[in-house]
């Protein structure tokens, strides 16, 4: 069995989204809603969980569409809205081209081929349109209160810097060969995602992996929620935004 069939029946992660904080997502939500001038007003939230971040871009007069792995998350997210439905993790089920803006938050540490993921993220956006990756930042350098292990201690931190540098270097001197690093999953009771996740993603890498696919980036940040504009603006300012807290990346499609 594939890490993301262990989603497809799995209540206590329907149960676990269900409780999010409204301003856990409202950053992601806002960035993936279209901008008037795109030619169509849809929107895809990729791995839509219970349909929280569908329901706000309903709510603001967008088109808006979810797919996800589970079927306890679908059960719930159709109740919001009816443009919610079970895919299989691989393939999205939409045309080439087809939305205004695509996006995927807190997704892409979970799947089985991230790679594969983002080039599907950006195959069903249109020209122009808008691509938004929100994942953890698990190679971090830099921070306190380390939720995961491979973020946790000096020792951990140093060798993130050291694969950071070497990750870095491949991208420039061996691009094909550059891929996402996997990470074994820690399975806890109660369950909680963040721990069971699969791949160590970070910014520089999904960065990589949008360019790759040919995208623009727009904004690569440390911050994927609302916080102060001054702490925002600090916090962004230097390359230091790619050894801290979460990769927050906005792209746009050629």
């Amino acid at each position: 069995m594939s890490h993301q069939e262990t989603y497809r029946e799995n209540e206590a992660y329907a149960e676990f989204l269900a409780n999010w904080d409204t301003n856990f997502y409202a950053k992601y939500a806002d960035t993936l809603k279209p901008k008037p001038t795109k030619p169509s007003e849809r929107a895809l939230d990729a791995g839509c969980g219970v349909g929280q971040v569908v329901g706000r871009l309903t709510a603001a007069g967008v088109e808006a569409y979810g797919v996800d792995v589970s079927q306890p998350n679908i059960a719930r997210a159709q109740k919001i809205s009816p443009r919610c439905q079970i895919y299989d993790g691989k393939h999205l089920p939409f045309a080439d081209n087809f939305f205004a803006s695509v996006g995927a938050m807190n997704v892409l540490e979970h799947v089985d081929e991230p790679e594969a993921f983002i080039s599907e993220l950006v195959r069903v956006a249109e020209p122009g349109g808008r691509v938004v990756i929100s994942s953890p930042n698990f190679l971090r350098v830099l921070g306190l209160r380390d939720y995961h292990p491979r973020m946790r201690g000096i020792r951990n931190k140093w060798r993130n810097w050291k694969r950071l540098r070497q990750k870095r270097r491949q991208m420039r001197l061996a691009p094909n060969e550059v891929r996402f690093d996997r990470m074994t999953p820690i399975v806890k009771k109660p369950f909680t995602p963040d721990d069971d996740a699969i791949v160590a993603t970070n910014a520089q890498e999904i960065e990589f992996f949008l360019k790759r696919n040919g995208c623009e980036i727009e904004a690569v940040q440390c911050t994927d929620r609302y916080v102060l504009r001054a702490a925002d603006v600090i916090l962004n300012a230097t390359p230091l935004k790619y050894l801290m807290f979460n990769a927050f990346v906005v792209a746009r499609k050629y």
